[in-house]
C-alpha cells in the first residue's frame, strides 16, 4: 500500500532506482546526545534510537560496526545509529505522557521504532558513507514552515483510519496529504512522521561543528523522497545514498477532545519542548559492516529484498537493547517533560 506513490514514479528517468526500505525496533529511550550533547548525561532532551548496541553519549569517530555485538535492524549488516526526538501528548491538565511507536506498515514484528530508507536514482550511482560519519537533519529550533512545498524535508501523515488507511502516497512530496507541523485534528490511525537527509557530500569531512556543513542538498535544492537525482555542488561533490526516517506514533489513545487544549489547539509536543512539530529533526551515525551498504546500492536493491545482505528475525532483533544511562522516568504521566526543568 505504501509503495503506490513510489511505484508510480519507477517508471520515469528520475524515480529511485535503489531503494532500502527495512525496519528497526526501539533500542533504548534515552536522555543522550552524542552528535549535540556528546559525553554530557544527561542531554537537554529524550531521544528515541536504533540500530548497534554500540550507541553511547559520546561515541568518537570509530568505525562502530566493529564495536557493536547486535543490532536491532533486519539487515544484520546495519550497526549504524538512528535516532529522533520522541513525540509527546500534552493534556489539558498540563501533565506529559509519552506517545508510544507502532510498527510501520509491511514491516513485521519490530518493537515500535523507526523505518528507514535508503534511496538512490540508479545502481552504481551514489557513494557509501564512511566508517565515523555522521550527520544531523532539520532544526530543532525552527517553528515556522520552511516553504519547502513538494520538497518537504520532514514531515507528518495524519492516518485516516486503522491499518494505516490514507497512507497511499510517498511522504513529503503532496501539501494536501503532509504537513510539515503536527496534524491538528485527531488522527484515527496514528501519525506518522518523517525525517529526510541530505544526499550529497563533500568527500572529506565526517562530520562538521554543526553536522550539517559537511553534506549538502544538490544546486536545485532538496529532492523529494523519490526524485534523488540532482546535481551536487562543487563544494560537496559526492552523492551518497539519501536516508529518510519514518515513524509511527500511535495518538490513538490520545484521541478524545475532552483531553485536549481548551481552546481547541493540537496537543503534540515534541521532547525538546516543540508544540508546532516543525522542529522536528534526525541523527544518524554510520555503522554499516565493510562495503556491505555499497554492495546494495550497487546492486540495485529494493526495498527488504536484497541478495547482497543478510537478515534476521525480528524476534532477535528485539533481544538486541541498549541500557539506559539516565535514570529517570520517560514514561506514564509527568509533570513536565524530561529535562525542562534544567
Amino acid at each position: 500500500m505504501f509503495f503506490l506513490g513510489l511505484l508510480a514514479l519507477t517508471g520515469t528517468a528520475e524515480a529511485a532506482q535503489a531503494m532500502l526500505r527495512f525496519g528497526c525496533s526501539q533500542a533504548v529511550i534515552d536522555r543522550i546526545d552524542p552528535l549535540v550533547d556528546p559525553g554530557k548525561v544527561p542531554s537537554s532532551h529524550v531521544h528515541q534510537i536504533v540500530g548497534g548496541n554500540a550507541f553511547n553519549a559520546s561515541m568518537p569517530h570509530t568505525d562502530i560496526a566493529k564495536e557493536a555485538t547486535c543490532t536491532s535492524c533486519f539487515f544484520d549488516q546495519d550497526f549504524s545509529n538512528y535516532w529522533t526526538a520522541n513525540v509527546y501528548f500534552k493534556a489539558r491538565n498540563g501533565s506529559y505522557h509519552r506517545v508510544p511507536q507502532m510498527v510501520n506498515d509491511a514491516i513485521g514484528a519490530a518493537n515500535g521504532g523507526i523505518t528507514v530508507y535508503y534511496t538512490a536514482s540508479g545502481a552504481k550511482e551514489s557513494t557509501a558513507f564512511k566508517p565515523g560519519f555522521r550527520m544531523f537533519s532539520g532544526d530543532a529550533s525552527r517553528r515556522k514552515s520552511a516553504g519547502l512545498g513538494k520538497n518537504m524535508q520532514s514531515c507528518y501523515r495524519c492516518y485516516t483510519g486503522p491499518n494505516f488507511k490514507g497512507n497511499n502516497m510517498s511522504p513529503c512530496m503532496d501539501p494536501k496529504l503532509d504537513t510539515e507541523g503536527f496534524p491538528t485534528t485527531p488522527c484515527p490511525g496514528g501519525i506518522r512522521s518523517s525525517v529526510i537527509f541530505p544526499l550529497c557530500w563533500d568527500g572529506k569531512n565526517l562530520d562538521s561543528p554543526n553536522h550539517i556543513d559537511h553534506v549538502s542538498h544538490p544546486v536545485t535544492g532538496p529532492t523529494s523522497f523519490t526524485v534523488v537525482n540532482g546535481k551536487c555542488p562543487d563544494t560537496h561533490p559526492v552523492k551518497l545514498p539519501q536516508i529518510h526516517l519514518e515513524i509511527v506514533w500511535d495518538t490513538t489513545k490520545f484521541n478524545k477532545k475532552e483531553d485536549w487544549p481548551a481552546d481547541g489547539s493540537q496537543p503534540f509536543v515534541l521532547s525538546h519542548g516543540d508544540t508546532t512539530g516543525y522542529g522536528q529533526h534526525g541523527d544518524y551515525v554510520f555503522g554499516w559492516k565493510d562495503d556491505s551498504l555499497q554492495q546494495a546500492m550497487d546492486n540495485g536493491c529494493y526495498a527488504a529484498s536484497c541478495k547482497k545482505l543478510t537478515t534476521q528475525s525480528f524476534a532477535n532483533a528485539n533481544k538486541c537493547v541498549v541500557k539506559s544511562v539516565v535514570k529517570e522516568n520517560t514514561d506514564g504521566w509527568l509533570p513536565m517533560l524530561p529535562g525542562m526543568d534544567m
